[in-house]
């Protein structure tokens, strides 16, 4: 007997906004402790929620980035259950009329496209946060209830995924999707995505899906694909020895390697959703859905789909282009001002990048623009300047804010392609080691680029290497 695994995630995401859902409680991380409070995000008696219209939005923006169905009239519901980091034990969320319905994202696994359904997008509001002692000595837990009533975006997915690799890719390109679309900061660290699992595995080609197991306690993208992993495993054990599978909530236990049976899983009922009393509807019209639509931009995979097709990029390179929106933005605009492709993003997936990751800083402290990156890929190109040159040069435009051309000058780096000027040096070279003469004679590599390192050596690297070589050539009748 054969089985399949089928998988859904259910994404939470803080929205990227200064002030809460329902109040104006600041939503900055790292405060002290319910010090970003006020009496409409902590539940008193007699208080009224008023709607951040700029998180509607984020979520509306999320919806139809992934090709949602949007209704013209939606409103919120109250899910209600009892938990100390929820002061108004109901959490207004949404069930019956979602923001976005029916709709997919696209994911890239290996070099194939695939879809996972989008069963909904929608709002609702964060709850606060349990303090737990490490100490077993204390029984007791704090609260604390910055974290109440911040905006979320829920996106639940189809049990359209399959294996580990696929929950790895969505997961991954929702991040960047929603870094894209700047409705989240997505800082995983302070709880500004956090993931839910669950995993079902059935007979290979059953139409019925088995028992759903979701799992809890997953606080990395890591732990999300070893807690899948492991479940895929289990539930196959299990079935293959006859034994049923309960639908129920686990904790995944990242030390140990292994979930734990946490409850039985909650249904719909269980939650006594009823509408929203102290919120209208939300009526969305024409001009304002076509106004978020023309903000949305090209997500990451399409994007990569493209770079691959219209710029010729290998995927490996078209990956890492697209995999933050200033990358690509930075690259289509170095090209666009006339550098080649495939130059282009040699410099910035190797030179930049290296750059970067030594000065630690990000794209938004890079003084290069586009228009200096292309000049000086051009440059080196043309022949101006030797790779090794430009290396260079790009450092100095990032510390001086100068072009290329500008630098080149002031410095004198001009690349030396003059067989003029370059011949009594390679006499010079060739004279000083007759060894390595004798082995080029002998049609030895090494000694070749040996000989031309020599010439670099006495140029300074201005030397080009290509004109250097062709006069070996001619000289030692390589």
């Amino acid at each position: 007997m054969e089985y399949e695994a089928c998988i859904g995630l259910e994404v939470h995401a803080e929205l990227a906004t200064d002030s809460k859902l329902f109040c104006g409680c600041s939503t900055k991380f790292g405060a002290e402790p319910n010090t970003q409070t006020c009496p409409v995000c902590i539940g008193m008696p007699g208080v009224l929620p008023v709607m951040n219209k700029k998180a509607f939005e984020f979520v509306l923006k999320t919806a139809l980035a992934f090709h949602c169905e949007v209704p013209k009239k939606l409103n919120f519901d109250r899910k209600n259950y009892y938990y100390p980091d929820l002061p108004k034990n109901f959490q207004i969320s949404q069930n019956y009329y979602n923001v976005g319905a029916n709709g997919y994202v696209e994911i890239m696994v290996g070099d194939d496209v695939k879809r996972i359904g989008i069963t909904n997008v929608h709002i609702e509001e964060d709850a606060g946060a349990n303090k737990h002692s490490e100490d077993p000595r204390e029984n007791f837990s704090l609260v604390d209830l910055n974290r109440a009533g911040v905006p979320l975006v829920e996106i639940v997915s189809a049990p359209d995924m399959h294996t580990a690799d696929e929950v790895d890719a969505y997961m991954r390109t929702l991040r960047n999707s929603l870094l894209y679309l700047g409705v989240s900061e997505c800082k995983m660290q302070e709880g500004d995505l956090r993931f839910e699992a669950s995993v079902s595995v059935r007979e290979k080609g059953a139409a019925k899906l088995g028992s759903r197991v979701e799992m809890k306690n997953l606080n990395s993208i890591t732990a999300v694909v070893k807690a899948v992993n492991y479940e895929i495993e289990r539930q196959t054990e299990c079935l293959k020895r006859g034994e049923k599978i309960p639908q129920e909530t686990r904790l995944w236990d990242d030390a140990g390697g292994k979930t734990a049976r946490m409850r039985s899983k909650e249904a719909s009922h269980d939650y006594r959703y009823f509408p929203e009393p102290d919120l209208v509807p939300v009526i969305v019209a024409t001009e304002w859905l076509d106004k978020v639509q023309s903000e949305v931009p090209e997500l990451p995979v399409p994007r990569r789909v493209r770079f691959i097709n219209e710029y010729k990029l290998s995927a490996y390179d078209a990956g890492v282009l697209t995999d933050e929106r200033a990358l690509a933005d930075y690259y289509e605009a170095t090209v666009k001002a006339g550098a080649s492709p495939k130059g282009t993003a040699n410099w910035i997936t190797n030179e930049i990048a290296r750059e970067l990751n030594t000065r630690n800083i990000g794209m938004d402290a890079w003084r290069v623009t586009p228009a200096m990156l292309a000049e000086l890929v051009q440059a080196v190109e043309a022949g101006k300047v030797s790779t090794a040159i430009g290396r260079e040069v790009l450092a100095q435009m990032q510390d001086a804010g100068k072009s290329a051309g500008a630098i080149i000058a002031e410095k004198g780096l001009a690349q030396i392609s003059d067989t003029g000027a370059l011949e009594a040096l390679v006499d010079k070279v060739l004279a000083a080691n007759p060894n390595a003469v004798a082995d080029f004679k002998k049609g030895k590599k090494e000694a070749r680029g040996f000989l031309i390192g020599q010439v670099m050596r006495q140029t300074k690297g201005k030397a080009n290497a290509k004109v250097v070589g062709e006069m070996l050539e001619k000289k030692l009748g390589g």
